[in-house]
């Protein structure tokens, strides 16, 4: 869940950034620009106070006042165009150059320089041209103020700026910004890492929980201490749940020992007495012979039903076992009732494999399932036992060259009473392989099944090899 509420968090975050620092670079770059202009008014504005007392044009007859006055102002544009390289100069309402730096630079005729222009010729200083960004190499930046003398408009200061310098001071403030966003997107990552991690805590936990409660680990709990306050609450709810259907759980084992236990008394008798009315009938008589087959099975039906309670309410012993050896060991115990009924019992595998598991359960499901093996096996036929590592696991497998199972029944194997139709003339009261996997479910083993090519069952008993 992380996986895919982390992403939503941070393009959520990353947008939000985003959206703060593209206008907050606009604005950077804007009063960067804003403050050249100004300057630029300032100096057009001094320009134009010296220009405003020279009247005569140039070439044309002038007092020493004025020339004095065209030449101070000629000096200023020079200097001025000398120390920060910006063209400068002051024209006539013509266009004619009063005076101008460098001396060849003329009114611009189309663009900024241009409208600037005309704006002064109307009484107006410039403001607002065109916005210059970093990667505009041949941006400039004209500014024009209009020279005033008697409320009319007689020339015109025209500024002509390069702008390397405000587009690298741009620049260096754009990286600024973008060093506070990677900065602030780390912390949102940092904080969005932490709240998912408070967020999610509680429901991993619940996962875990949920999976050991339907593992067969009926007192796994939810610490509610922690996340948000409806996960909590969720886990209370989960915690009174899992109680009452442990309670539950329990009643039902208790009962079906209790009914077990306490029926097994009245069969005896009730087998009992059979017996005394069988010495009173014929020898052979075929009904008190069914009767008494039938007795034996309801009798085998209530110890297994026993032995299923003890095994899902015991709890498992665990112990580092020699799998392997427990496994030739069973078989060894087995291979006489083999041989007497004609069919090939042997261990393959290595000798010494070791996992996790209660010896005493992990016997008596081995005994199950080769006895279940044995059952099926016709005479001439063979059954293997077979113990392997399998990474964090041990496999024991125990195969058969029965009839085997369609897929439907398959799907079946292991409920509890089910038994295949086709194998009702043998005995048994389908709980076996149920009270086998209660056995190994208590000490975390899992129980597979699966076609035995060509033809029979093969069981797997998978054992883990770490410690719980």
């Amino acid at each position: 869940m992380r996986t895919r509420l982390l992403p939503l968090l941070i393009v959520l975050l990353a947008g939000v950034l985003l959206a703060l620092g593209f206008p907050l670079a606009g604005i950077t770059a804007g009063v960067e620009q804003q403050r050249v202009v100004v300057d630029r008014i300032d100096d057009a504005a001094r320009f134009a106070s010296l220009a405003q007392y020279v009247t005569a044009r140039p070439g044309a007859g002038k007092t020493p006042d004025e020339d004095e006055r065209q030449t101070t102002l000629s000096a200023e544009l020079k200097r001025y165009h000398e120390l920060y390289g910006i063209r400068a100069g002051v024209f006539f309402r013509d266009g004619t150059p009063m005076a101008a730096a460098p001396a060849d630079w003329r009114v611009p005729e189309k663009g900024e320089g241009a409208r600037a222009f005309s704006e002064a010729l109307a009484g107006r200083r410039s403001h607002d041209p065109h916005q210059i960004w970093p990667w505009d190499d041949d941006g400039r930046i004209p500014v024009a103020s209009p020279v005033v003398r008697d409320g009319d408009v007689v020339a015109v200061v025209v500024t002509d700026s390069p702008t390397g310098r405000m587009r690298s001071r741009t620049l260096h403030g754009w990286l600024l910004i973008g060093a506070g966003e990677c900065a602030a997107m780390l912390v949102a990552v940092g904080a969005a890492f932490r709240l998912t991690g408070w967020v999610l805590r509680p429901v991993r936990i619940l996962d875990a929980a949920s999976h050991d409660i339907a593992t067969g680990r009926m007192k796994s709990r939810v610490a509610a201490a922690s996340g948000p306050p409806e996960l909590r609450r969720l886990a209370r709810s989960f915690n009174e749940m899992a109680d009452n259907v442990e309670e539950v759980l329990e009643q039902q084992r208790a009962f079906v020992a209790d009914a077990s236990h306490q029926l097994r008394n009245p069969l005896s008798a009730l087998l009992l007495r059979i017996e005394l009315l069988a010495l009173e009938l014929p020898d052979g008589n075929e009904e008190i012979a069914s009767v008494r087959t039938e007795g034996k099975r309801l009798a085998r039906v209530l110890d297994d039903l026993l032995g299923l309670a003890l095994a899902e309410h015991a709890a498992a012993d665990l112990q580092l076992t020699d799998i392997a050896a427990l496994a030739a060991e069973r078989v060894g115990s087995w291979r006489p009732l083999a041989d007497e009924e004609g069919v090939l019992l042997s261990y393959e595998g290595q000798r010494a494999v070791t996992g996790w598991a209660d010896p005493v359960a992990l016997s008596s499901a081995l005994d199950a399932l080769v006895d279940n093996a044995l059952k099926f096996t016709p005479a001439g036929e063979r059954v293997t036992v077979g113990v392997a590592p399998d990474g964090e696991t041990v496999r024991i497998t125990v195969c058969d060259h029965g009839p085997g199972l369609t897929e439907d029944e398959l799907a079946r194997i292991g409920d509890r009473f089910w038994r295949s139709g086709r194998h009702q003339n043998v005995s048994g009261s389908g709980l076996g392989l149920s009270i086998t996997r209660a056995l190994l479910a208590g000490g975390g083993a899992t129980l597979s099944f699966a076609p035995h090519r060509p033809h029979g069952l093969r069981v797997t008993v998978v054992v883990p090899r770490n410690p719980p």
